[in-house]
């Protein structure tokens, strides 16, 4: 590290290098990149606070040695310890937006990014969207994306964890939805009494134990309590689908991703009509039912 400290000098130099440096060092990548090059070029950008996407004016800017040596020091952190780029440079993207994380919450990956960017079309009527939970919100970045695509309606973004709710708390801020969004800390729905939404969204824990136990080592930085859902992974879900119904108006609708746990959710409720969302973007492994269609068929469970 100390060669490259004093022989690396512009931004085209740290990307060939730190590529090389991630190509070598079988790192993991699942954290908003799937590959070396893109993630040496999220470290960068974060690190430099250039945006999302590099500008090729930027590559021969030449870099102070203090953004050198912090730089370095991240790439380092990154392989030595495995820790997720989003954590180093405190910032990960979805839905557009920029969100602050660190590992007392969840780095936002989910697909559901693209169905609020839809407003939820053609399931909702985006004019009757009047309130929103988002459950099991972590660092806000699903209650926040609703409050830009439905910009009258009331939020409230729940979450057991008073640590994640702290930084849901600095996104809210800092995307000005203090007015719009509501942040409560609740065990699911047990302190939000008899409110009812139009929409519940929820990316709830969904990891069973045998691929919890098996998670590289950079999962392993990110809260468990927000990952392990139980033997099957269902322990979260079947609370779901057991109280949704009673906090979901005429029509609402319950709309929840369960990821590697679809194949579990079908089996074990193989009469319950989910309907599997698709994406243009990421695996269609989120499911959307009625209020109507809880209480037909979950009641049955």
């Amino acid at each position: 590290m100390s060669e490259a400290l004093v022989e690396l000098s512009t931004l085209r130099d740290m990307v060939r290098w730190g590529f090389t440096q991630f190509q070598g060092a079988r790192l993991f990548y699942g954290h908003g990149t799937d590959n070396a090059w893109d993630e040496i070029i999220y470290l960068l950008l974060g690190s430099l606070a250039l945006g999302s996407t590099l500008n090729p004016r930027w590559l021969d800017a030449r870099l102070t040695q203090r953004e050198r040596t912090q730089i370095l020091q991240k790439i380092k952190r990154r392989i030595n310890e495995r820790l997720p780029t989003a954590y180093l440079v405190n910032q990960a993207w979805f839905a557009g937006l920029s969100f602050y994380v660190d590992p007392r919450v969840l780095i936002p990956r989910s697909s559901m990014a693209e169905l609020i960017e839809h407003q939820f079309r053609p399931w909702l009527d985006p004019d009757k969207a009047d309130i929103i939970l988002d459950l099991g919100t972590g660092s806000g970045c699903i209650a926040i994306a609703c409050a830009y695509a439905f910009p009258a309606a009331k939020i409230d973004a729940v979450d057991c964890s008073k640590e994640a709710l702290d930084v849901a708390s600095i996104n809210v801020a800092q995307h000005k939805r203090c007015d719009q969004i509501t942040l409560i800390q609740s065990d699911g729905f047990k302190n939000l009494n008899e409110r009812r939404y139009d929409v519940i969204i929820s990316n709830p824990p969904y990891v069973d134990a045998e691929d919890f136990a098996a998670l590289p080592a950079e999962y392993r930085h990110e809260p468990a309590i927000a990952l392990a859902a139980g033997i099957d992974g269902l322990d979260v879900i079947v609370q779901l689908l057991e109280q949704a119904e009673r906090h979901l108006k005429k029509g609402g609708l319950l709309i929840v991703e369960v990821g590697n746990s679809q194949a579990t959710v079908i089996k074990r409720f193989p009469r319950i009509p989910f309907v599997w969302l698709e994406f243009e973007r990421g695996e269609s492994e989120v499911f959307l039912l009625t209020q109507e269609q809880l209480i037909h068929h979950v009641k049955k469970m």
